[in-house]
């Protein structure tokens, strides 16, 4: 009985004394492999294995326009082995009716990567810049059709400001709804959509083997990742637009947890061999720490609740 007794404490001594973390961490992207939202979390999840001294398995849970992967990560134990890519969907959906999750039900992390959105068609596409392809989009209303993500996402609301901006309705070019950027970008190939709006970093690997062409990016300025690539605004058509990336965790992850993922991630977000394969990757990296990271999310969620009714995706 003493025995039975004295190992029943040193049990849970160990676990009073345990360090963080001891197993397995899973990563969840809401979003289809392929995508900039799972390349930076899969660019992640390698360094911060490295900082954390255990392994990081990424899982894509797709569905939903977003919700099922958002959802999964929000609704699971808040012990710190269940941490997900939060995205600026998240100051979106419960907006649009979609769900009613919001960042508040989250441990946000860190903000990641900013990446803005670009127009980009096919390379045998007859359209060679923007001006030709707003021209024949208003000679032909609602004939083309454009993808990116879900229906009232940041990547169709990136399609609504760019027709807003060249004086066109969102019907003179249809949105057709996806589970993210890589399957919008091989319909876009198949020929079953014919305009991506996602982020140019997306568009990337495609545009190096020549596979599409970027009539131009949603930015107030040139991407250092991509010089080359005009902005809308300079070819007269006012509007930028980015889709940000945050990795976060369950609402409630206890403090010794949060503060063992604040630094790694620090750390990450400052190694130079990072920061080069998510430059070449061209993600735009924008970091911002567990002190800011829910300031900025709040400062979104009212943003984009604006953009949505300003443009008629919200009554």
């Amino acid at each position: 009985m003493k025995k039975g007794l004295l190992l029943l404490v040193l049990w849970l001594l160990s676990l009073a004394f345990a360090q963080y973390p001891e197993q397995p961490i899973t990563y969840i992207v809401p979003w289809s492999p392929g995508g900039g939202t799972d390349t930076t979390s899969r660019t992640v999840a390698a360094f911060l294995q490295e900082e954390l001294g255990e392994p990081v398995n990424v899982v894509n849970r797709t569905g939903g326009g977003g919700v099922v992967g958002h959802l999964a990560t929000a609704s699971a134990d808040p012990d710190g082995y269940t941490i997900g890519a939060v995205t600026v969907e998240i100051t979106m959906m419960h907006h649009t009716g979609l769900t009613e999750l919001t960042y508040q039900d989250y441990t946000p992390i860190a903000l990641l990567v900013n990446n803005n959105a670009a127009v980009t068609v096919r390379a045998d596409a007859p359209w060679d810049t923007l001006d030709e392809l707003v021209a024949y989009i208003r000679e032909n209303p609602g004939e083309l059709q454009a993808s990116g993500t879900s229906l009232g996402g940041i990547w169709d609301l990136a399609r609504i400001g760019f027709l807003d901006a060249a004086g066109l309705s969102p019907d003179a070019m249809p949105w057709v709804p996806s589970q993210g950027a890589a399957p919008a970008f091989q319909e876009l190939l198949a020929g079953g959509v014919d305009v991506v709006t996602a982020a140019l970093a997306e568009a990337n690997t495609l545009r190096q083997a020549g596979e599409v062409k970027v009539l131009g990016v949603m930015a107030d300025e040139r991407l250092a990742s991509f010089p080359d690539v005009p902005t809308l605004t300079e070819q007269g058509y006012d509007w930028s637009i980015g889709g940000w990336v945050s990795l976060a965790a369950p609402a409630g992850l206890p403090e010794d947890a949060l503060a063992e993922l604040a630094n790694a991630i620090d750390a990450t977000m400052n190694n130079p061999e990072f920061l080069e394969r998510m430059n070449t990757a061209g993600l735009n990296i924008q970091y911002v720490s567990t002190s800011d990271i829910t300031a900025f999310m709040e400062q979104q969620d009212a943003i984009m609740g604006q953009l949505l009714e300003a443009a008629g995706v919200i009554q």
